[in-house]
């Protein structure tokens, strides 16, 4: 049976490292895909009004 030594169990937890870099690599994923979705939106509309553009022309 395992004692219950709240100075060691702190200083497991305060060294444990698993999960802030769970939750860095989480937060870089996010901010990519956010950058992905705004060049995707912005260059797809410039697409867009360069297609209609040339379609206007057309008739």
């Amino acid at each position: 049976m395992r004692r219950f030594i709240p100075s060691a169990q702190f200083a497991q937890f305060r060294l444990a490292q698993e999960g802030t870099t769970a939750i860095e690599y989480a937060l870089i994923a996010s901010g990519i895909s956010i950058a992905i979705l705004e060049a995707t939106t912005t260059l797809g509309t410039e697409i867009m009004t360069v297609f209609y553009d040339k379609l206007t022309n057309l008739f």
